[in-house]
């Protein structure tokens, strides 16, 4: 390799830094940004939002900023199985930014009152 060829590498590498480094602070705002939409949904049976209740698995925000969320229900026989995911990609949908959501609903691991946040658990009477 030539020695402009390993130049061009490296100032490629460096100039990326901070393309690299906004784009991470860009994803964690809307992270940010979605976690707090999310602590507006609530399952109606009990009086805490769905992300301190431990039923939001996981947030992915890819390269296009659509987001991408795995959750489950307190249970399959939840009453509000079929308007919750709806309510969360609404609400995750409206935040400026992203562009698009899918909200997946899995069963595992399932959910068990010791998956809630402590503040959860506290306004609960539940504490583990």
């Amino acid at each position: 390799m030539s020695e402009a060829s390993r130049l061009d590498q490296a100032t490629e590498f460096l100039s990326a830094e901070p393309a690299d480094e906004n784009r991470r602070l860009e994803i964690d705002r809307l992270a940010d940004q979605v976690i707090e939409a999310l602590r507006t949904v609530y399952d109606p049976e009990i009086p805490v939002d769905i992300f301190e209740l431990g039923l939001v698995y996981k947030i992915d925000v890819d390269d296009h900023n659509a987001v991408h969320i795995d959750m489950t229900l307190t249970s399959p026989m939840c009453p509000v199985a079929e308007t919750l995911p709806d309510e969360v990609k609404t609400k995750v949908e409206a935040i400026e930014g992203v562009n698009g959501a899918t909200v997946n609903i899995v069963w595992e691991p399932p959910w068990n009152p010791g998956m809630m946040t402590e503040e959860a658990q506290l306004e609960l009477g539940m504490l583990y």
